[in-house]
């Protein structure tokens, strides 16, 4: 099967990730791998409370901190702690991949990243999804788990042609998050992968933090419904822009 045989809808996901790639230049950053690592590593455990909190996580920011540091939190429900738990070896998986240059924009590392984010959530940790899902919120229908593994193949195949690293990996948010391929953890581990593709070329991660939750669902839910990764980049570029951290 190639790109051609595939439905209307994945047939326009693909020319939405083509016409991207000529619409944005290069954001004025110098590349620094190491620093962009050291950075990332500093502040794991922010990123680490950001990204549960966009999940709906209740636990603060000391809370997470203590229980990383291995001090049981009372009064949280165990799924709550096993998330941040689970967030924790799924960046430190992350950045052992990137440190022993086995980081790659494929199936194989996607998997073995959402099989550490998604364990107690998902039906099927690690593994694309046999079924059909839903995303609340939104009127958009996720394609049908049979189209997955060729959309994912040509997806990515056009995605890795995108000349710019941010480009590149802001798309694969979306891409990865927009179409579901796992039964949960989605977005968690298509931004996880995504700060893989900036980190191995020399660019900080992007983190989206809980006080910017709203706006940023609400771009979620606009990119859902419409497809369209103008909608998501308009927001993404400047938004990670602010936060560079510039030496």
């Amino acid at each position: 099967m190639n790109s051609e045989n595939l439905d209307i809808e994945l047939n326009a996901s693909l020319k939405e990730i083509d016409a991207v790639n000529s619409s944005y230049h290069i954001i004025a950053v110098k590349p620094d791998r190491e620093l962009a690592l050291f950075l990332f590593k500093k502040d794991k455990i922010d990123y680490i409370y950001n990204v549960c909190s966009l999940e709906g996580n209740p636990m603060t920011f000391p809370e997470v901190q203590t229980l990383l540091d291995g001090v049981t939190v009372g009064g949280h429900k165990i799924e709550d702690e096993q998330q941040v738990l689970n967030q924790n070896k799924s960046v430190s998986l992350l950045l052992s991949m990137l440190q022993n240059k086995e980081f790659k924009l494929d199936k194989e590392t996607f998997c073995k990243l959402n099989k550490i984010v998604s364990i107690g959530e998902s039906l099927k940790p690690g593994e694309f999804r046999t079924g059909q899902v839903t995303i609340g919120g939104t009127d958009y229908i996720p394609p049908k788990a049979d189209k997955l593994d060729e959309l994912f193949i040509q997806g990515v195949k056009k995605i890795s042609g995108i000349e710019n690293p941010v480009i590149r990996s802001f798309v694969f948010f979306g891409f990865g998050s927009r179409h579901q391929f796992f039964w949960d953890g989605n977005k968690r581990t298509s931004r996880l992968t995504a700060n893989g593709v900036l980190l191995e070329n020399g660019f900080q991660a992007l983190n989206i933090k809980a006080k910017d939750a709203l706006k940023f669902n609400k771009v979620m839910i606009d990119f859902y419904n419409s497809g369209s990764y103008n909608v998501l980049l308009s927001y993404l570029l400047p938004y990670y822009e602010r936060s560079l951290y510039i030496s």
